[in-house]
């Protein structure tokens, strides 16, 4: 086998598709491909996007939500039997008793747990829980903007006519409002807190527009916008000297017997021992699925992301909805291969980027609805067989990253985007000279456990809050509207919980009958013990290279 010459980190073979795109640039400036009509839209999601492809996805086939349609990934762990025998589990020993337990230290239980202080309840009936360190989660790493309609010339109704296209008017209706009249108030509540939204000059706040939303209502930190939200709230949580554990998943939940959550079981990653919670009420935020790499595809999400709340909530009789639907943002990275699948937010569209073939052709509107286009660049490298194919055999388009500068002038990039610019000068590529390989990769979990606008789910003392809901965004997420459904639902799930304790007594016992039903029925529908749940952290060994994995078109 011939070996590779590599010039400015790129093969050089690569070197002659990304000429075609320098040598197009200029006439592609202010002639944007036009954006799709609806009609046109569902056509190009029904022939290629992964949600639409044959394969991939079956019927849940027991419990609430039976018949309904999900992920295989996502039924085997519903159809999983526990990790644990409530026959083993001395619940006779309480370890610890509060009254409101927080499952996930993102943005979303982090949120609910200052809201809940701020709603009357003392700190120290408080206890926050992660499966790893405190902020260990996708909001991290969430790069783009947070939506909130608070300019003049903007509106809540606009933010949620928008939220609603997007979602293909399969959202939740209720929960919509609730998020789009409270982007304001959470703008606000952050700046508050001391968070640094980027400003012009006259301190008014650099908003930008995002795929599918009508008016510019973006507000971000550079390209680190949650990693700065949840700084300052981290900050303000240990303030409140709020008590914390962390590296104590939740591996059950605790019910009276009779529906209603009375806490729940964890489990120690360094000490592999369990601790029994006894909650008056418990908010589950634990966040998504992307770990579970849906159909193969690799994902932008952190280590924890395996979809442990769902499987939590479902087994004590929680409704889920909008299990069918995942997003693959469109821009993943392709090249090179460290970072494959790792964000390339959509900010850089927003700015200017434009997503070209092999051939330099600007072949979509560059803010078209995510899941357009994500599908739209996957027709690009499947079907028009235009994408640039790299060592590892995966296939992308370009993104054009250096028109930034040249219609917004030097500097732009680097000063709007160092966390990109840093992520592929590691590997010797400046995305300020050259553009970037892309491709879609699995980024955010759209449905999950139903909730009302005050995150209440139809089982009694349970609570839900950020990723690991659904409803919101129904079949598709706009951007921006992921960091804000978190601190919306968030606070409102941390004072819906408030009030719930000053009303509940606690008196409910502590059992795990509803893990045994659950159980009794894995057995008579025959399913066998193939699998356990929560699988806590995802397992890698061997398994075939992620790039190469993609089973959808090939």
């Amino acid at each position: 086998m011939e070996e590779l010459k590599f010039v400015d980190g790129y093969p050089l073979y690569m070197h002659d598709s990304i000429k075609k795109v320098e040598k197009t640039r200029n006439e592609r400036i202010g002639k944007l491909v036009p954006q799709k009509s609806p009609k046109e839209r569902e056509e190009i999601l029904k022939l290629y996007h992964p949600d639409y492809t044959e394969g991939g996805k079956r019927a849940i086939s027991i419990g609430f939500n039976r018949g309904d349609i999900a992920p295989h990934e996502v039924v085997d762990l519903l159809e999983a039997f526990p990790v644990i025998d409530p026959k083993e589990i001395d619940l006779s020993r309480i370890d610890i008793e509060t009254d409101i337990l927080i499952v996930g230290g993102g943005l979303a239980g982090t949120s609910a747990a200052l809201l809940t202080v701020e709603s009357g309840v003392q700190p120290e009936n408080i206890l926050l829980v992660n499966k790893l360190r405190h902020g260990d989660s996708n909001s991290k790493m969430a790069q783009g903007g947070t939506q909130g309609a608070d300019r003049p010339q903007d509106s809540p109704v606009f933010h949620y006519v928008d939220a609603i296209g997007g979602g293909h008017f399969t959202n939740k209706p209720d929960v919509v409002r609730a998020m789009a009249e409270d982007g304001p108030v959470v703008i606000k509540w952050l700046c508050d807190l001391g968070v640094l939204f980027d400003r012009e000059n006259d301190e008014t706040f650099v908003e930008l527009s995002g795929g599918g939303t009508s008016k510019k209502r973006m507000h971000a930190c550079r390209d680190y916008t949650g990693l700065e939200e949840l700084r300052v709230l981290m900050d303000e949580f240990k303030n409140q000297k709020i008590p914390l554990l962390e590296f104590y998943p939740v591996v059950e939940l605790l019910t009276d017997g009779k529906g209603s959550v009375t806490g729940a079981v964890l489990w120690g990653l360094e000490t592999g021992e369990y601790k029994i919670v006894k909650a008056k009420a418990t908010i589950l935020a634990t966040g998504g699925f992307g770990r579970l790499h849906i159909r193969g595809f690799p994902t932008t999400n952190h280590y924890g992301a395996t979809n442990d709340g769902m499987v939590l909530a479902y087994r004590a009789g929680a409704k889920l909805r909008d299990t069918d639907t995942v997003q693959y943002h469109p821009t993943g990275a392709a090249y090179p291969q460290q970072i494959i699948g790792l964000l390339l937010t959509e900010k850089l569209r927003t700015s200017g980027a434009q997503p070209v073939n092999i051939d330099g052709e600007a072949f979509v509107f560059p803010l078209e609805p995510r899941d357009v286009e994500a599908s739209a660049i996957i027709k690009e490298c499947y079907v028009n067989d235009k994408g640039v194919v790299t060592p590892s055999g995966m296939r992308g388009v370009w993104l054009d990253t250096p028109l930034i500068d040249t219609i917004k002038g030097k500097g732009t990039i680097e000063r709007s985007f160092p966390g990109m610019v840093r992520m592929f000068d590691r590997f010797g590529i400046d995305m300020v000279k050259y553009p970037v390989l892309v491709f879609p990769t699995l980024h955010y979990q759209n449905g999950g456990v139903e909730t009302d606008p005050f995150g209440r789910t139809n089982v009694d003392g349970l609570f839900v809050a950020g990723e690991v809901s659904g409803g919101v965004h129904g079949k598709n997420r706009l951007m921006g509207n992921s960091t804000l459904d978190c601190l919306v639902f968030g606070r409102r799930a941390g004072r819906a919980a408030a009030e719930y304790v000053k009303s509940h007594r606690g008196n409910g016992k502590l059992t795990l009958k509803h893990v045994e039903r659950y159980t009794e029925m894995l057995k008579k529908a025959g399913i066998k013990k193939k699998m356990r749940a929560p699988i806590l952290l995802p397992d890698y060994r061997g398994k075939a290279i992620l790039a190469r994995m993609i089973d959808v078109l090939q």
